[in-house]
């Protein structure tokens, strides 16, 4: 893997996950020995950011990215895609700290990014995708959602608003990072068009996805909102040209 597609940076952005951090980093470390992890930090209350500091010292592939303040997963991400572009990496993973993403599962993700994608998503809604400890009614919603997305959009993808996703640096660099505004579950379907628009291969592969069981989930009404009225917007904007129609 290493050979195939240079240096690997796991991105794991953080707030108040002092439980988690730890055990998520040893495993990325155990399942994708070669790859490095950033831990970016939104300035934690609970002291995730020490225990950050503390990881890296241990370990000279742990770096820590500390930003001032709590400003969203979106612009965690860009923050983190723009250090390890900085820092010359070639494949920049998103990866929860929660441990509702498996790292063990990293690996069959590279695999097919070196097999020729530009982008992978890990997948709940393709056979072999699986969703554990999520009751009925999220269940129905995220699948509603995502349903919602490709009809809007017209993209291919199943599960769009995925958040296990790893890219080829070369993706990132042509995907136009500095207009992206989104943040939450639209984050992820704004980078997932862009890339579609941009004309690159986009493969999915099938993970399970663990509820967290430790610390409180980020998710909110507001979230939700957000990504409903932009991929509205983005669909509507979006239908002339997809129906062939010249203004």
């Amino acid at each position: 893997m290493e050979r195939i597609l240079g240096r690997v940076l796991v991105i794991v952005p953080t707030y108040n996950e002092r439980e988690n951090l730890p055990k998520i980093t040893q495993r990325v470390r155990a399942a994708v020995p070669e790859a490095h992890l950033l831990i970016a930090d939104d300035n934690s209350p609970d002291g995730t950011g020490e225990i950050a500091d503390r990881l890296a010292a241990e370990d000279d592939h742990v770096h820590v990215l500390h930003r001032p303040g709590k400003q969203g997963l979106g612009a965690a991400y860009i923050a983190g895609f723009r250090w390890g572009l900085a820092e010359g990496y070639d494949v920049l993973v998103e990866m929860d700290a929660d441990g509702s993403h498996q790292p063990e599962e990293l690996p069959a993700m590279l695999d097919a990014l070196a097999g020729g994608a530009d982008l992978v998503i890990g997948s709940r809604y393709i056979p072999g995708g699986r969703l554990v400890n999520w009751p009925a009614s999220r269940k129905a919603l995220s699948k509603g959602a995502n349903v919602y997305v490709r009809l809007m959009l017209g993209v291919p993808t199943h599960d769009t608003t995925a958040g296990y996703r790893a890219y080829r640096a070369s993706a990132l660099e042509k995907i136009a990072l500095d207009e992206v505004q989104s943040q939450g579950y639209c984050f992820q379907v704004d980078l997932t068009l862009r890339t579609v628009r941009q004309g690159l291969r986009v493969a999915e592969v099938p993970i399970t996805f663990v509820e967290r069981t430790a610390g409180a989930s980020k998710m909110s009404r507001s979230v939700f909102a957000e990504a409903l009225w932009r991929v509205t917007l983005w669909g509507l904007a979006s239908l002339p040209r997809r129906l062939g129609i010249r203004r």
